[in-house]
Parts: structure tokens; sequence; C-alpha cells
């Protein structure tokens, strides 16, 4: 049984494991230092007020993960947000990503967020054909713009629109005020696919 939940800082521990080996051996992420347990479970906590952070369980095990991020400071930017996406080598090519980034895409909707970015670390073809795939697209790179395990890495950002870019838009709803049910509907949509 597969299921698409809300993550909690429960889930810490299993989505570190699935996390810190690709913080440790590739750079598609840049960061450097495995947090600990609890600095997870903060970053959860902090982030679940405002973005949707989501995890895939099947038959009772975290397969992976998927959240939301700020894209800058600035209020003007309140309206976009980043994205990102780890799933367990064991659980790779199984729908997962695309159950997740589904789910993950209607919640952002629902919350008026205009523009979802995603942030890929070149090269890496299976997660451009993966975002492609999924609706975002091309639109700049940013080169040697990190350096991580003996290596200059170029970074390439992909965007899909969210919402119309209305005019006078209201602030995005924070996450932790969204309607449950209409939350639930869609983690229950997401979870059916894996299931079919």
């Amino acid at each position: 049984m597969s299921v698409i939940r809300v993550a909690t800082a429960h889930d810490a521990a299993s989505m570190l494991s699935i996390y810190a080996p690709y913080i440790a051996n590739t750079s598609y992420t840049f960061e450097t230092e495995v947090p600990d347990v609890g600095q997870f479970e903060d970053r959860i906590n902090d982030y679940l007020l405002s973005y949707p952070w989501l995890v895939c369980e099947i038959d009772n095990t975290i397969t992976g993960y998927a959240y939301a991020s700020k894209h800058r400071d600035r209020i003007a930017y309140q309206w976009s947000v980043e994205c990102s996406a780890y799933v367990h080598d064991n659980f790779q090519r199984r729908g997962v990503a695309r159950a997740l980034y589904s789910a993950l895409i209607e919640i952002l909707k629902l919350q008026q967020f205009r523009n979802l970015y995603a942030v890929i670390n070149l090269p890496n073809d299976r997660s451009v054909a993966f975002h492609e795939d999924m609706g975002f697209e091309y639109f700049a790179t940013y080169k040697n713009v990190g350096y991580k395990l003996g290596k200059w890495k170029n970074v390439g950002w992909w965007q899909l629109q969210l919402n119309e870019y209305s005019l006078e838009p209201s602030a995005p709803a924070m996450f932790f005020d969204m309607e449950k049910e209409q939350v639930a509907t869609i983690l229950q949509k997401a979870g059916d696919f894996l299931n079919m």
C-alpha cells in the first residue's frame, strides 16, 4: 500500500537516511554537511508553516520526499518558490517522484503561488527529463556557480507557471492555514496513482 502524506518531524530520521547519501556522494545538492536528526526535525517544522513537505510511504517505509521552499527573501518574490525531491535508490523509477510532485504542485497552486523553480545541478539528464516531463521549461544556466567534490558545477533553472499573473495578487496562503480536507484530497489522489 502506498500513501502520500504531509511530513512530520517524526519522519526526520527516515528522510535524512534518503538525503544523506546525496550530500556525501553527489553534487545534486550543494549542502556539504549532513545535518543531525534534531536539525532536520527543526527544518521540517520551520518549513511546514509556509510550504508543503510531503513523504511517500510504501508498505510503511518512507521511500521519498518532496518539498517547496522560499525562492528569495524580498517581499516581491513571495509568489515564487523552489522545489526538490529525493527518492531512495531502491525505489527509483516507480513513480514516487511523480506522485510527490503531482501533489506538491496542486497544493502550491491552491496556495496561490505563481512560479515554481527547479534548480538542477548539471549534468543530470534524468532530473532534466523528469522536470520537463512534468511541464517545467528551461530558462537559464548559472555557470561554475558552485564548487563541490573537487569540481566547479553549473546549475540549470527550470520554471513551471502555477497560476495566472493577476494584478494586485493576494499574498500566498501559509501551508499551516490550508484547508485540511482539500490537501487530503490531493494527497489521496497522488497515493492512488501509485497504487494503480
